[in-house]
């Protein structure tokens, strides 16, 4: 790769982000010549955001702090239709409450990553509701509807794949990427918005409106994409046995967040530690240099610096120190994930497997069973084998609870509460 001049470039290449850009060196001139706003969309399919979406929240930090001007396009708008991208199947349709609902949530967990305010290099947070919801059917079709080649677009990825799988694709998802396009013409013309960024699996929505600017404005507009992220073994980035890894400390908590860096495959440690921290690129150089046990220290770094930036200084320490305590001292931890149970139940005693699953500990209770034929459950940090082994209040530790493991580092607390009356 040839030189480039401004900072921001310099960093989302050094620090793994880069997979390509519409027109590299002209993006290059305009951030090294001034201020740039760019901005990526994130729509409201859920209550929070999840490590999936982490990488483009992190490329908006990178904007931020070498002097640009981020935003964070909230999908109020676009949610109605769902992005075809990347999925086999269309999207359940969410209700405008939940929708609603989710953008206020994602606003919450944005505000971690960045500084938002009225300042030149502030981030701003707009949600697309505002222009989508109020487009007339026909009049969008007339002004914008015919710069789009229905030839090119079934070309793209998105659609391309569904139809090679004979897998339907409604009209309401393949007008996703006009509207994706159209947004970007929107900021461009509301807050000079000049860069989309997105992930690889979005460069054709990208281009689209990188396409449009230049046809109805005759604008000179920037795409730039992360590449898609697997783990060295080939797994999806972000995806767990129990399910996304949420950014939102009410559905993952700051301990289980800091557990799935911690598990991290050591190929990986470098890549995830130039991606998702501040550390700098020398000392990430010693630490994936480290070899055999020494690189569990290396993924304890990384797994605390990950969870400060998404969780804070407090509950980083507190997810380190529980850990290690967990694992080192054999002790119950209070950070812990807890889940209570009624105090009926365990009297009448609940079979150790379908605990197991009631947690979260193991998907499905034919899974618990294979777990504890492996030997790998364990009860207050004993080894149970027997598959028929019933939980009881009996089994409470001196704290009055439980603790559940699956394997040697996966824990939760099981607090009995008093049934109701």
């Amino acid at each position: 790769m040839t030189a480039v001049k401004s900072e921001f470039l310099r960093i989302i290449r050094t620090r793994e982000h880069f997979h390509q850009a519409t027109d590299l060196d002209a993006l290059d001139d305009a951030a090294a010549g001034g201020r740039v706003v760019g901005y990526i969309g994130f729509d409201a399919t859920a209550p929070s955001l999840h490590i999936g979406n982490l990488l483009q929240v992190l490329k908006l930090r990178i904007l931020q702090r070498t002097g640009h001007k981020p935003i964070a396009l909230i999908g109020g708008g676009t949610t109605k239709v769902g992005d075809p991208s990347g999925k086999d199947d269309m999207r359940k349709l969410i209700s405008e409450q939940d929708i609603a609902h989710n953008v206020a949530r994602i606003r919450e967990v944005l505000k971690r990553f960045l500084s938002f305010g009225d300042g030149p290099t502030d981030a701003l947070l707009v949600d697309n509701a505002e222009w989508l919801d109020r487009l007339e059917y026909i009049p969008f079709l007339r002004d914008y509807g015919r710069h789009f080649s229905v030839n090119r677009m079934l070309g793209f990825d998105s659609v391309k794949l569904r139809l090679e799988r004979e897998q339907p694709l409604s009209f309401l998802e393949f007008n996703y990427m006009i509207l994706q396009a159209y947004d970007f013409l929107e900021l461009s013309r509301r807050y000079d918005c000049v860069l989309q960024m997105g992930g690889s699996d979005q460069w054709g929505n990208i281009v689209n409106g990188v396409e449009l600017g230049r046809r109805v404005d005759n604008r000179t507009l920037f795409g730039l994409t992360s590449p898609l992220l697997t783990t060295s073994s080939g797994a999806k980035m972000g995806k767990t046995a129990q399910g996304a890894v949420w950014l939102s400390a009410d559905m993952l908590s700051p301990y289980d967040y800091w557990q799935y860096w911690r598990n991290t495959e050591d190929a990986d440690v470098g890549k995830f530690l130039r991606l998702f921290t501040d550390l700098p690129l020398d000392e990430i150089a010693r630490l994936e240099a480290l070899e055999g046990a020494e690189i569990n220290d290396a993924k304890k770094l990384l797994a605390t610096e990950a969870t400060r930036m998404a969780h804070g200084d407090e509950a980083a320490a507190a997810a380190a120190e529980t850990a290690r305590r967990t694992f080192e001292e054999g002790a119950s931890g209070a950070a812990l994930p807890t889940v209570e149970v009624p105090e009926a139940d365990l009297e009448a005693g609940v079979p150790l497997f379908a605990l197991l699953t009631r947690v979260g500990l193991t998907p499905s209770n034919s899974e618990a069973r294979r777990l504890i034929k492996g030997q790998g459950a364990r009860l207050n940090d004993a080894v149970v084998a027997d598959e028929k082994y019933s939980v009881t209040l009996a089994d409470l530790n001196p704290d009055g609870q439980l603790k559940l493991s699956a394997g040697r580092k996966r824990h939760t607390l099981v607090r009995p509460i008093p049934t109701p009356a």
